[in-house]
């Protein structure tokens, strides 16, 4: 697989030598030649300093070939930049975006090319609130510029999902159950999978059947 990473900070450097070592080939693209120089990377990053604002030096980078770009510099404006250019000029598949501020993370959406928006406070939120919330639907990534949602609920006792099957709850056609936790073990869900309480149960939901989801495991 092929990723372009726009902005070589903290952020992006650390994504890209995960990535080749993971046997990726990487484009790191970054319009500051100090900042590309000072660098240090694993060997097989392939560098470009260029401005990846720019249309023409995102084609001279050839980013149509691109499986993946992640817009990871420190500025929200230029991530949107790069995002839009990304799926609109050169059809880039999957576009994934750093949110610095988060109260711009309601930008960061399909109408930009983003298809996941990865704002590090509100996930931390979402994680402080998984690891101490009971009985409440809790939502863990955005996916699909927000029209679909990784979520979790861990059931509390009184909640109308303990003690059915996954196929006695009959989620709704746009909700997946796509893992039950229970006791450190991961449990792949089946039709007969029976649910306790304590079980973290996770979904991926869209937007509409949000609701009946969280009704189905909460009661709420």
């Amino acid at each position: 697989m092929r990723v372009a990473i726009a902005g070589a900070g903290n952020v992006g450097l650390f994504i890209a030598d995960q990535l080749v070592g993971m046997g990726h080939a990487v484009l790191l693209i970054e319009k500051d030649p100090d900042v590309a120089e000072r660098a240090t990377t694993h060997q097989g990053i392939e560098w470009n300093v260029a401005d990846a604002c720019e249309v023409s030096s995102l084609r001279a980078a050839q980013l149509e070939s691109c499986d993946v770009v992640v817009a990871a510099t420190g500025d929200d404006e230029d991530n949107l930049v790069v995002s839009l250019l990304a799926k609109q000029e050169f059809a880039v598949p999957r576009v994934i975006a750093r949110v610095n501020h988060p109260t711009n993370e309601w930008l960061f959406n399909e109408t930009w090319g983003v298809d996941v928006a990865v704002s590090t406070p509100h996930l931390m939120t979402s994680l402080v609130e998984e690891a101490l919330t009971v009985g409440t639907l809790v939502r863990l990534l955005k996916l699909e510029g927000g029209e679909v949602q990784l979520v979790e609920v861990r059931l509390a006792d009184d909640s109308p999902a303990v003690g059915k099957s996954i196929s006695e709850l009959e989620p709704p056609h746009d909700a997946t159950f796509v893992a039950v936790i229970r006791d450190d073990h991961v449990l792949m869900p089946r039709a007969d999978t029976t649910l306790v309480p304590g079980d973290e149960v996770v979904a991926l939901v869209t937007l509409a059947a949000e609701d009946e989801v969280r009704q189905l495991l909460t009661g709420r």
